[in-house]
Parts: structure tokens; C-alpha cells; sequence
């Protein structure tokens, strides 16, 4: 038996609950920038240059949070945008589709 959660998903495999999540950030620092772009990148796809849209369970979204939290400073700004399973069903995009790449170079 499968049971629908308020702004998430059964997944009919693990029988896990999943929830769909749009991961933003505003960074200044190109270091701290390059940081929370990889922790992203292990959690979710890139949709825009600072946005990535992922699929987790509850117990990867803290731990999402946990690794975040000790990259950024009070002047950064992460946020998280919750959708549920019918927000997600209606996603549209227009123009260009392809996953975004940022190149980022650092001199020392």
C-alpha cells in the first residue's frame, strides 16, 4: 500500500518518502561560492547557475543543511524552496533546457 504525503512523494522502489526541493544561493565569495556548488552538485542537478533542483529524503535534506551551514557566512544567502507533488507536475521551462556550468577560477 502506497500512501501520498502533503508535498512529497512515495517512491514505489524504497519505499522512502522524497521530497522535491529548488536549492538557491547568493554568494560573494568565489571560494565559499566553488564550495556550496560542489556540496550541491552531491545532492541535486543543476538547473541555473545558482540553483539546483533536487530529489531527497528527509534524513539527506538535514544533512544538506548540516554541510551548508559550516561553508556559509551571515552575508551569504541559501535558500530552500519546498514543492509538492502536483507544483512539481507543473514546471515549466522556457528556452534554453541545458544544465548550466559554471566556471569559476581562483588565483592565489
Amino acid at each position: 500500500m502506497f500512501r501520498l504525503f502533503l508535498g512529497s512523494y512515495e517512491n514505489r522502489q524504497t519505499k522512502m518518502t522524497t521530497q522535491f526541493l529548488v536549492v538557491s544561493y547568493d554568494i560573494s565569495s568565489n571560494r565559499r561560492r566553488y564550495k556550496v556548488m560542489k556540496t550541491l552538485e552531491g545532492f541535486g542537478a543543476r538547473a541555473q547557475f545558482s540553483v539546483f533542483e533536487c530529489r531527497l529524503k528527509p534524513r539527506e535534506i538535514e544533512e544538506l543543511r548540516r554541510r551548508l551551514k559550516k561553508l556559509i557566512t551571515p552575508e551569504d544567502s541559501v535558500r530552500f524552496y519546498f514543492l509538492g507533488a502536483e507544483d512539481v507536475k507543473r514546471i515549466e521551462r522556457l528556452g534554453d533546457e541545458r544544465v548550466v556550468e559554471e566556471r569559476i577560477f581562483i588565483l592565489q
